[in-house]
């Protein structure tokens, strides 16, 4: 500790001894610092405030009819985007910075300084915000603020627009493209029910109706066929002559050979179908009625044996109208015939056909699921095209967001910066610790034992003597004129100090 001292006192005897080489160097650097610091220009600035009403009657009564739009994420994400190299080139060409632009590097300069001077601040939960920016000309500082203030309102309006273009254009161009998908769709199916129209179902009647009720209308033909046959039969059976059988006779008790097995065949087949069916099924009632043909015509027949010959029956008007009505059964017969076998063609070439129903029924499933996707999906579209539009118009509402200007920008009459009391002081400060440390540097350049103990500490040996020195009194006035001297140095120093500081703090 005792050796620290001593260190510190040598050097501090040292900077007495060439303490005008500080002076001079406190001089020369106050001086030079204060002149520049004088010389920096001035700094204005201006800010601006702005507060986002993003509460609008309109979000809860269009909920349900279009995509309401964030509006509160729009506003921030344009605060956060408004720094952007578009928003700052336009700016520069509101504020005509760009006609003292020369070349493109001074341009390239204009905006980084720019970007670099301007600050955004926003706060997320009130929705205000702060837009400022500082520069050496109050004017351009106004006019850079407003003009960001400009470009921030409209550019939260518009931000949207061309957004929701984009939307309508897109899906404008699939509704396009669904359009083509529809029509070619349509036209697959209207030709492939062209190709396999007998195959499709009719009027909701599918291929296997279709099929049992041309079985069923076979059947009840060949059953009338039949039914014409028998009356037919009859008609003969009557122009042959026969007489009828006086009295009551009954069915059963007649021996017909012609018809006897044809009644059992058929009521045989009643039973079959008693089993299926109920008595009101129509091939049962068919089946009843003709076994009841059959025995009367078993009664007809019988009375007809019994009757008399008569020479003059060939004559008679009975025996021409039972020829007309058998030229009648005939051509009933011969019609009813062709029905039934074009029925049968039909019918044979709908079992024909059965295998390949399945198939077409398939692909014609196919077709019309394709169809309907196509169709849905374009009515989707449709649907959304008119939702984006009305979102689109929603966005550019002025309704949907209020801009409320809190602090317009106003043009400074007092600069900000620089901070010259702070950069004097520390010019004041950087010239004592220069000139102290200019005094310590010559010192040690110029060394010489100003002490008996420094001369013992340096060489390490005895001091066994000193010699006074005797002063002159023309040497002790110069010495006290020097310490006047470097007190009025000092104190001119402090004092102009002072002066900067008073001037830079009635500025």
């Amino acid at each position: 500790m005792e050796e620290l001292v001593n260190q510190l006192v040598i050097g501090l005897r040292g900077i007495w001894k060439y303490r005008w080489f500080g002076v001079c160097t406190m001089w020369l650097l106050a001086v030079v610092g204060w002149i520049k610091v004088a010389s920096l220009p001035d700094d204005y600035q201006t800010s601006a405030r702005v507060f986002v009403d993003t509460q609008s009657i309109l979000k809860p009564l269009l909920a349900g009819m279009t995509s309401v739009p964030n509006v509160q994420q729009q506003v921030a994400i344009m605060g956060r985007t408004l720094l952007s190299r578009p928003n700052v080139e336009r700016v520069i060409r509101m504020v005509d910075l760009d006609i003292d632009a020369k070349s493109p590097r001074e341009h390239e300069r204009q905006i980084d300084e720019l970007m670099t001077r301007i600050k955004i601040g926003g706060t997320n939960s009130n929705d205000i915000y702060t837009i400022t920016y500082n520069n050496k000309d109050p004017k351009l500082v106004r006019d850079v603020v407003q003009s960001f203030l400009t470009i921030f309102v409209e550019g939260s309006f518009r931000g949207k627009q061309g957004d929701t273009r984009k939307a309508v254009q897109f899906i404008e161009e699939q509704i396009a493209a669904y359009e083509a998908k529809l029509v070619a769709a349509e036209n697959l199916v209207k030709e492939f029910k062209m190709q396999y129209n007998t195959l499709l179902p009719r009027q909701g009647v599918d291929y296997g109706a279709q099929l049992l009720i041309s079985s069923d209308a076979l059947n009840g033909a060949r059953l009338e066929l039949l039914e014409a046959e028998q009356a037919r039969h009859a008609i003969n059976a009557q122009i042959s002559g026969d007489e009828p059988v006086l009295g009551d006779l009954s069915p059963s008790t007649i021996d017909n050979a012609e018809l006897d097995p044809r009644i059992a065949a058929l009521n045989q087949n009643l039973d079959t179908l008693r089993m299926q069916f109920t008595e009101l099924h129509p091939d049962i009632v068919a089946a009843k009625r003709l076994i009841a043909q059959l025995e009367q015509r078993k009664v007809d027949e019988s009375k007809l044996r019994v009757s008399g010959g008569d020479p003059g029956k060939n004559y008679s008007p009975m025996l021409q109208q039972l020829k007309v009505a058998l030229a009648e059964a005939d051509a009933r017969v011969a019609a009813i015939t062709a029905r039934v076998h074009e029925m049968e063609t039909r019918h044979a070439r709908l079992e024909a056909q059965s295998k390949a129903v399945p198939e077409a029924e398939s692909q014609l499933s196919q077709l019309n699921r394709d169809y309907q996707i196509n169709k849905d999906n374009y009515e989707k579209l449709i649907s959304r095209r008119e939702a984006a539009k009305l979102s689109g118009d929603l966005s550019s509402n002025t309704e949907m967001m209020a801009f409320k200007i809190i602090d317009p920008p106003t043009l400074p009459l007092r600069p900000v910066g620089p901070n010259r009391p702070l950069y004097y002081s520390l010019v004041l400060i950087t010239a004592v610790i220069a000139g102290c440390a200019t005094s310590l540097f010559v010192s040690q350049i110029r060394p010489t034992f100003l002490s008996p103990a420094e001369l013992r500490l340096r060489t390490g040996m005895n001091v066994l003597g000193t010699v006074a020195m005797n002063w002159t009194s023309a040497q002790q006035t110069r010495r006290k004129l020097g310490q006047l001297g470097l007190g009025a140095a000092l104190s001119c120093l402090f004092l102009s100090y002072a002066g900067v500081m008073t001037a830079a703090l009635l500025k």
